[in-house]
């Protein structure tokens, strides 16, 4: 089954969302980057760089994965973060994307003023693909995160999990895919998803994560996931979801990959 579209990929729409930040809509996906009820930069900015900072932003040095760079938000909203609150922590940031020519398009992009300052950095990203000063490193690896993931040797303190849904594009949430995940994960980093659904959290749990539900003003809710248990966070507990639901399952390759 195919489920990239070279020729749909270019087709794409603003769409201007709560917070009044813009996003696009992907035609080859049949959906929008970012929700446009919870708003582009407050879902970047709580559902992922709030939430893994509350448990990881003490450290000196952060490697952050983020799946899939797209317009760049969760990437952009991490250093708007760092520089907000003056936090001496290096990053080095690493991000598959499918799409090229999107990348090579944000130069021209209307994104928030909160990411006024960036620039320049932007402009670096969408040329080179890649951006570097004392503070921040930025790579974006152009492909398919699946057969990019598992060449990538740093292990991550941070991965956000920010993918088109499981609908859309479900081989960027199976269990397979979770495996490869948690290869790159450090013990005690933080997994951030805007997803609930309960596939989403059978395949997380089949792979060794502890799952927690996260909520906030405006917002729906999200799902954080670790090695190690989140104190402060609502632990969902996975072994009696599946003894009430026993025909629950998570998404598997062979459901979408024909031999």
């Amino acid at each position: 089954m195919q489920w990239y579209d070279e020729v749909l990929r270019r087709e794409k729409h603003s769409v201007l969302t709560r917070d009044g930040s813009w996003t696009l809509f992907s035609k080859e996906f049949g959906e929008s980057y970012h929700s446009d009820r919870d708003g582009a930069l407050h879902e970047s900015l709580e559902k992922h760089v709030k939430s893994a900072f509350r448990f990881v932003g003490d450290r000196a040095h952060l490697t952050i994965l983020d799946i899939c760079f797209g317009l760049g938000y969760n990437t952009l909203a991490t250093l708007y973060y760092v520089r907000q609150h003056h936090l001496p922590v290096k990053l080095h940031i690493i991000s598959p994307e499918l799409d090229r020519g999107l990348v090579e398009s944000l130069e021209g992009f209307e994104y928030p003023r909160e990411f006024a300052a960036f620039g320049p950095i932007i402009e670096a990203l969408s040329r080179d693909f890649y951006y570097e000063d004392e503070q921040f490193r930025i790579e974006i690896l152009i492909g398919d995160a699946r057969q990019i993931v598992p060449q990538i040797r740093e292990s991550f303190d941070i991965i956000y999990q920010d993918a088109f849904s499981p609908r859309h594009n479900p081989l960027l949430w199976t269990r397979e895919y979770f495996a490869q995940i948690r290869d790159r994960i450090r013990d005690d980093g933080v997994l951030t998803t805007y997803s609930i659904a309960s596939a989403v959290r059978m395949g997380l749990h089949e792979n060794g994560f502890n799952l927690f539900i996260s909520s906030g003003d405006q917002l729906r809710d999200w799902t954080l996931a670790s090695p190690q248990i989140l104190k402060g966070l609502t632990q969902i507990d996975m072994v009696l979801k599946q003894e009430r639901n026993p025909n629950a399952r998570s998404l598997r390759d062979a459901d979408f990959l024909q031999a």
